[in-house]
C-alpha cells in the first residue's frame, strides 16, 4: 500500500503497527478476530487508537454480530431506533448498525440524483459522525460487506484535527482559547453543502441543533484538538459573517494536504476503526456511484468524555433526519 512504512513503536508488544501518515493513522496486524479477543490485545488497541487516530485492519472476517460485539468493546453503542420510530426502514439486521452504504432497501444501487443520493453527498465533504446529536460519537467502526471495482472510487480520507490545531498561529490559537466558542452543528448544514441545488429551500436553522466547543482537550491522549466539521453551521455570540470567516478557515486549515491521508478499501471484511473526537473523514466519490454497490457498515460508539454532551441536555433524542 502506498506510505505503508512500518515503526519500531515499543508501546506495542502483541499488535504490529504500520504508520500511514506522518502524524496519524496506522494499518494493525497480529488480531485473530475469529476469537475473542483477549484484554492484553483489546488495551494495547485502544492505546493505538488514542495515538493514530484511525486503525485500520484487513480482511477481518468479521460478520454483523462480531462487528457489534467488537464495537461494543470500545463503549456503549450508538443506535437507529429513534430513527425507525420516525419511520425511517432498516435494511440491516441490527439496529445498532448505520446502513452509510450506497443499496437501496430492495437491494439496488442508489441513484445518485435520488434524494438518498443526494443526501448521502454531504458525507463527501470531512465531518465528524454524531456532532449534530446531544450526546457525539467517539469511535466508528466501519465494516466492508461489498466493495466496487478497484479504481472505480470509494476510498475514505481522513484529517488531523490535533495537528491542524498545534500548527495555527499563535495568536489564532490564543484567540480561540481565550474566547472558548460554541459550535452549533446541524446534519442540514452538511446535506446543504454537498447538495446546494437540492435543499435550496431548506433552512437549517429551522432544525434542532447541537452545541459543542469549537477548541477542546482529547481526553484520552491529553492533547488539544480542533472540533469542527461539515456539520458546523456557526458560532454562538458573533456576528454571522464573523462566524462564517472564522468557521471556513479552521475548516481549510484542517484539510489542507499535509494533514490527510487515504484509506483504500481493498477487501471485503476490511475494518477502519477511527475517533471521532481527534479526526475528521469523508467518503470519496467515484465512477462506481450509480453502477456498482458500496456496502458499508458502521457501529459508532457514543462519547464516554466529560465532553460528550457538549453544552447539550441530556437526552434521547437524535438530531439527525429519518
Amino acid at each position: 500500500m502506498p506510505g505503508l512504512h512500518s515503526t519500531d513503536d515499543s508501546d506495542f508488544k502483541i499488535i504490529r503497527i504500520q504508520k500511514l501518515h506522518q502524524t496519524f493513522g496506522a494499518q494493525v496486524s497480529g488480531v485473530d478476530f475469529s476469537n475473542p479477543i483477549p484484554d492484553e490485545t483489546f488495551d494495547e488497541i485502544l492505546a493505538a487508537i488514542t495515538k493514530y487516530g484511525v486503525l485500520v485492519f484487513r480482511s477481518t472476517a468479521l460478520d454483523d454480530n462480531g462487528h457489534v460485539e467488537f464495537a461494543r468493546r470500545f463503549g456503549e453503542l450508538d443506535d437507529i431506533k429513534t430513527y425507525i420510530a420516525a419511520g425511517r426502514k432498516n435494511r440491516l439486521a441490527s439496529d445498532e448498525l448505520f446502513d452509510v452504504s450506497n443499496v437501496n432497501l430492495d437491494g439496488t444501487v442508489v441513484d445518485p440524483e435520488s434524494p438518498k443520493g443526494q443526501a448521502n453527498k454531504g458525507n463527501g465533504i470531512f465531518h465528524v459522525d454524531s456532532s449534530f446529536n446531544p450526546r457525539r460519537a467517539s469511535y466508528s467502526l466501519l465494516l466492508a460487506h461489498e466493495l466496487p471495482p478497484r479504481g472505480t472510487g470509494g476510498n475514505t480520507a481522513f484529517a488531523d484535527t490535533r495537528r491542524a490545531f498545534d500548527d495555527l498561529p499563535q495568536t489564532l490559537k490564543e484567540d480561540l482559547l481565550r474566547n472558548d466558542y460554541i459550535v452549533n452543528h446541524s446534519l442540514a448544514q452538511s446535506q446543504n453543502l454537498g447538495a446546494p441545488d437540492f435543499f435550496a429551500k431548506r433552512n437549517p436553522s429551522d432544525y434542532p441543533m447541537a452545541r459543542h466547543r469549537l477548541v477542546q482537550i482529547h481526553e484520552p491522549s491529553g492533547e488539544m484538538n480542533l472540533y469542527t466539521a461539515a456539520h458546523a453551521h456557526h458560532i454562538e455570540g458573533i456576528k454571522t459573517e464573523s462566524s462564517k470567516e472564522l468557521l471556513d478557515r479552521l475548516f481549510e486549515h484542517a484539510t489542507q494536504p499535509k494533514y490527510i491521508f487515504e484509506v483504500e478499501w481493498e477487501n471485503v471484511g476490511d475494518l477502519v476503526t477511527w475517533d471521532n473526537t481527534c479526526v475528521m473523514h469523508r467518503a470519496i466519490g467515484g465512477s462506481f456511484e450509480g453502477r456498482y454497490k458500496r456496502d458499508v457498515r458502521r457501529a459508532t460508539v457514543h462519547d464516554g468524555s466529560s465532553q460528550a454532551w457538549g453544552l447539550n441536555e441530556h437526552t434521547d433524542k437524535r438530531y439527525g433526519f429519518p
